[in-house]
């Protein structure tokens, strides 16, 4: 589903991801403006990190502009999916980053308890809501932080948009309707987690109950105005073909043929095309700091 941006690979064993690795880039990589704002403001919180961990950190195309922001830090990006991580590997050898990062695999968070050192900086984007008690998995986050050093939890923020209300075709109001079923299927993937525990996600107090002291929240912006280019139309695209197999029968027959048409490249109306398509997304990143 769409619902992490690339972040939907924790504990999907079975999942082919070298074959998903390109994707997961394009993805991260059109959200590229939106992490550098965001490491611009954690630059003022944490000036000079010596390690910074991605924890979950997927194919590692933030974990290089975590290398980039950070020029004096080490980087170690976790996952548990080890072809990501050889991609991660490669990324950053191919932006000359290589000699100051690292890998580690293995699943969250029992996996950071590996770490060498305590992070200055620890990063977690849309990595913690795979986890089925994320509250003893903020514990286990802030337990590998350095005395002083910084967890940053991106979580929450706005569902995307890319179409216009009204499309000329179909019921208006496709897209509430998709957001709809997609906190549903939210709700049961955090259900079937293992170990899960149901929290309310008040990601600051969660902090604060881990012997984190709340240090800010802020909201980043993708601003990608109509028309789109074209590989945001191709992230659209992916998007919506994702949505579309993914509901199958729990998708109203007119909002179906809706998305047919919208996805058929042929069609003048489709999102390949039309001119009024765009990305407007919102994700929110809460801060905390280890004191002791």
């Amino acid at each position: 589903m769409a619902h992490d941006h690339g972040h939907d690979h924790h504990h999907h064993t079975d999942l082919d991801w070298a074959a998903m690795a390109p994707r997961l880039e394009a993805q991260a990589e059109l959200f590229t403006s939106l992490y550098e704002r965001a490491m611009a403001w954690l630059a003022d919180k944490q000036t000079e990190p010596g390690l910074i961990v991605d924890a979950g950190s997927g194919p590692g195309v933030v974990a290089c502009l975590l290398a980039e922001a950070f020029p004096g830090a080490r980087i170690v990006a976790v996952d548990g999916a080890e072809p990501l991580l050889d991609r991660a590997r490669d990324r950053a050898e191919r932006l000359g980053v290589g000699d100051r990062f690292g890998t580690l695999a293995g699943e969250l968070p029992g996996v950071l308890e590996e770490l060498d050192y305590p992070a200055d900086l620890l990063w977690a984007s849309r990595s913690l809501h795979h986890l089925g008690d994320q509250r003893a998995a903020l514990a286990a986050f802030a337990a590998r932080l350095a005395p002083g050093g910084t967890l940053a939890l991106m979580e929450g923020g706005l569902p995307a948009r890319f179409l216009p209300r009204d499309l000329g075709f179909g019921r208006p109001g496709l897209q509430a309707r998709l957001d709809a079923l997609e906190e549903e299927w939210f709700a049961e993937m955090r259900a079937n987690l293992p170990g899960a525990v149901a929290e309310a996600e008040d990601w600051p107090a969660l902090m604060a109950s881990a012997g984190l002291r709340p240090t800010g929240t802020r909201t980043f912006l993708l601003d990608l105005p109509a028309p789109a280019r074209d590989r945001a139309r191709a992230y659209i695209a992916d998007t919506l073909t994702r949505l579309r197999d993914g509901f199958g029968d729990h998708l109203a027959p007119d909002d179906r043929t809706t998305l047919d048409r919208l996805l058929d490249p042929d069609d003048k109306a489709s999102v390949h095309h039309r001119p009024d398509v765009f990305v407007l997304a919102a994700h929110t990143v809460h801060t905390a700091v280890r004191t002791a």
